[in-house]
């Protein structure tokens, strides 16, 4: 048998463990993580941090207007802080407010020029964002920028956004179905 080129050879790893590059963490790109954003989350008193716990926990009971105050409240006293616009547009999008969401992580990633955890974590946001849009070059920019800053997760969306990944992933299960027919 010839040997695979290395594109052959990755879309098979993408056709036989297509879970491979999804919510696998891998340990040492955390650590990395937490050195970055030691920095900021230094920056964030226990109160405010206080204050944006409780803000989730209302906009997941979907409390929004005690969650949007809260979040208020917080940026009040930590302005510039890209990790609480990160949860604040989470709450927009549990909220169904995907503009005001989207306005909160463009500011989260020009406020961390994405890098460090939050950096990461807002390009990747906005690329799901992008996704849910139908905006898919966009959110391609997004999870290359966030996947070369050492994101396992958005090399994975990365992946989801390969046409010719998807394309083999389609001719699989054709096959796949086909033999359970027989």
């Amino acid at each position: 048998m010839e040997r695979l080129s290395e594109r052959d050879r990755a879309i098979l790893n993408v056709i036989f463990d297509p879970f491979q590059a999804h919510g696998t963490i891998d340990i040492s790109e955390n650590e990395n993580l937490d050195t970055l954003n030691q920095g900021e989350v230094d920056t964030l008193t226990e109160e405010v941090l206080n204050i944006v716990k409780e803000a989730i926990s209302c906009a997941e009971l979907n409390n929004f207007d005690k969650s949007f105050r809260l979040f208020n409240e917080a940026l009040k006293k930590t302005p510039s802080s890209p990790a609480i616009l990160n949860d604040r547009a989470q709450a927009f999008r549990l909220a169904g407010r995907d503009n005001e969401a989207l306005e909160d992580l463009h500011m989260a990633v020009k406020l961390s020029q994405g890098k460090g955890k939050a950096g990461i974590q807002a390009l990747c946001q906005r690329g799901i964002l992008y996704r849910y849009m139908n905006e898919d070059q966009k959110a391609k920019v997004d999870f290359t920028l966030a996947a070369k800053a050492g994101s396992s997760f958005a090399k994975s969306q990365l992946v989801s956004l390969n046409p010719y990944a998807a394309m083999c992933n389609a001719m699989l299960q054709e096959i796949t179905l086909k033999s359970m027919h027989h």
